[in-house]
């Protein structure tokens, strides 16, 4: 009977045949303990002389690591085994005897790593950690049809920029340039104004000279955008979206949260509503952290804030934080000013706790016309390359807002990760196109 070793538990006490490659082997004697991966789980499977062919326990010593294999065995509960279960072994096929694998038991340094990150993804790390994006791209799309939002596919050759010129990937495109796309936002809200509550989801581009942890050059992100939806709004579709992804990661992805030794009591935390602050709170924090001797810069009202801030903000909650209503000039030309205070526009950040930073931006956009054109000759965008993005105030303007979210860096925190890199199964990066 053949069995994925992800549901090794319905086969208790049953005979089974398990297709896979050999992750690691121990000996003591007359016992081989071979450890067995399928793609869905590891599992033991213990091979005792005298209860198998000579031949047999001969080639499990053999057998070398990364060979394909198929085993059939007798699963037997065993407690102190991970997973819970152990493979009495009755046979073994060997498909491809590997050659000597590259990624040994010693430390390997991450650039070496990372140019063999085809086998790395092998690895029990990586494998959990992309089994746990897994989970979250699939609760992304659960949250959002079961709210009634329309997946809109946004183009990746894109005219314009989105959020200034200088991040931008230029390509040749027949007899012209485009650029790839840094953001789907832009024609989300042109889905917003048909379908009402819509969300993009696919790859974006930022040619940004970063080597930060925190940065790639090739991301996921996740927008949705909202008809007559408001900050406020936003604010609360964000965090319930937040908290159920984190949820379902703690429902489904125990075995790999375990794995990866992340503690899931910060995560039980991680329930609505989370916290709000505005950015000129959030600005007084930074100073008087510098002022008690604190080591994170001081910035004047006016900047934005980089990565050392974001971090310490973040740092001071137990839960994910909502720093809200940004100066105007440190921000993108579609954000609406607040009426009361046109010096800030209708915008939040969302910082992660422990100090993981910014997972989420968004904000309320510029649906009056007239504002819009003066904003975008004032950022010197091309206008005819918006026009098409006018014409949705032109034809039945109303308030709408929307909000991007990076899968990644969502990932990294839910995983407790130091950096980006490993949340993306090949990742980019400025010094980074291969494998």
């Amino acid at each position: 009977m053949k069995a994925y070793i992800e549901k090794i538990a319905d086969y208790k006490d049953k005979e089974v045949e398990i297709s896979g490659w050999l992750y690691n082997k121990r000996s003591s004697g007359k016992i081989h303990f071979l450890e067995v991966r399928d793609g869905t789980g590891f599992i033991q499977v213990v091979v005792v002389k005298g209860q198998v062919d000579e031949g047999v326990f001969e080639l499990c010593d053999k057998i070398s690591q990364e060979s394909s294999i198929k085993v059939v065995g007798n699963v037997r509960e065993e407690p102190r085994a991970p997973g819970g279960y152990e493979l009495d072994l009755k046979s073994i096929q060997v498909i491809a005897q590997a050659e000597v694998y590259p990624l040994q038991k010693k430390e390997h340094g991450i650039d070496f790593l990372l140019s063999n990150r085809h086998l790395w993804l092998r690895s029990k790390a990586p494998w959990a950690i992309i089994r746990i994006r897994d989970e979250v791209i699939r609760s992304i799309i659960d949250f959002f049809h079961s709210k009634d939002f329309i997946k809109l596919d946004a183009p990746i050759f894109t005219p314009s920029a989105c959020e200034g010129t200088t991040t931008l990937f230029e390509v040749p495109y027949f007899d012209q340039k485009v650029y790839l796309s840094q953001s789907g936002q832009l024609y989300g809200e042109a889905g917003c104004m048909a379908f009402n509550k819509i969300y993009t989801f696919g790859p974006t581009f930022r040619a940004e000279a970063s080597k930060t942890r925190r940065h790639l050059t090739e991301f996921w992100q996740i927008e949705p955008e909202v008809a007559y939806a408001k900050l406020d709004d936003i604010m609360e579709l964000a965090e319930q979206f937040v908290t159920y992804i984190v949820q379902r990661v703690l429902a489904n992805r125990q075995k790999e949260l375990k794995m990866l030794e992340r503690d899931v009591t910060i995560l039980e935390k991680i329930k609505v509503p989370f916290y709000r602050i505005s950015y000129s709170e959030a600005i007084e924090m930074v100073k008087k952290q510098s002022v008690s001797g604190g080591e994170v810069p001081i910035l004047q009202w006016g900047d934005d804030f980089g990565a050392p801030q974001e971090t310490y903000i973040a740092s001071q909650f137990d839960k994910p934080v909502f720093v809200h209503r940004y100066p105007t000039k440190c921000k993108a030309f579609y954000m609406k000013p607040d009426p009361e205070n046109p010096d800030v526009v209708l915008c939040t950040d969302l910082l992660a706790s422990e100090g993981y930073g910014e997972i989420i931006g968004g904000s309320q956009r510029e649906e009056n016309i007239q504002a819009l054109e003066k904003k975008i000759e004032k950022e010197g965008l091309p206008k005819e390359a918006h026009e098409w993005y006018l014409d949705l105030r032109r034809y039945g303007s109303v308030p709408h807002s929307g909000f991007g979210l990076g899968l990644e860096r969502l990932v990294t925190w839910i995983c407790g990760l130091h950096h980006i890199r490993e949340t993306i199964p090949f990742p980019r990066t400025i010094d980074r196109v291969s494998p």
